[in-house]
């Protein structure tokens, strides 16, 4: 049997994702504005405009690499295994980051282990699909999602990239909810 057209959705509670929410936290970056703060972490003094430039920077590289790029060469950042990886020049980022290594990863990796043994099926999105299908009155188009399962501290779905939404541990496990929360993505990309 065929793949349905819509079979690029890769779901994931990605470890470097993780670490960069944490490092936004903990170092009080506000971008992006929407997106609530992870469960269970402290958040720190509004960040100098400085830090906060180069975070969106890393972010952005960090959900969407192949979409961003960076103008220089990347280094490790030490601490943070391959989850950080950070231009020769955002010394400023790099300094702040440096004293969050441990408890950034430690955060990580309990958070990706936690949804590995919950994950869900792709069930879910073939329940959106077919749903968005009945509302459309038509097939939908082929699309490529990527979908990050984040320990946020609302219930939700949000828009973190081009391609890649933040969806909330709490509403992936709502099957009816998520079915519902997921037509007006598949309405934007399907």
């Amino acid at each position: 049997m065929a793949q349905p057209d819509w079979h690029q959705v890769h779901e994931e509670c990605s470890a470097s994702v993780l670490v960069a929410l944490y490092l936004r936290q903990a170092l009080g970056v506000r971008h992006p504005d929407a997106l609530p703060q992870l469960r269970g972490v402290a958040r720190g003094e509004d960040a100098v405009d400085d830090v906060e430039r180069l975070w969106r920077g890393y972010w952005d590289m960090t959900v969407e690499p192949e979409a961003h790029h960076s103008p220089a060469p990347l280094e490790l950042v030490d601490g943070f295994g391959t989850h950080v990886a950070l231009p020769a020049d955002a010394v400023a980022l790099r300094d702040a980051a440096l004293p969050h290594g441990a408890s950034a990863l430690a955060y990580a990796h309990e958070a990706a282990d936690r949804y590995e043994r919950l994950r869900r099926s792709y069930r879910g999105y073939a329940g959106a699909v077919v749903e968005f299908e009945r509302r459309a009155g038509r097939r939908a188009h082929d699309f490529r999602l990527n979908v990050q399962v984040l320990p946020l501290s609302q219930r939700g779905i949000w828009w973190i990239g081009a391609l890649t939404v933040a969806v909330s541990d709490s509403l992936r496990g709502d099957v009816a909810a998520f079915d519902a929360a997921m037509q007006p993505i598949l309405r934007e990309l399907a």
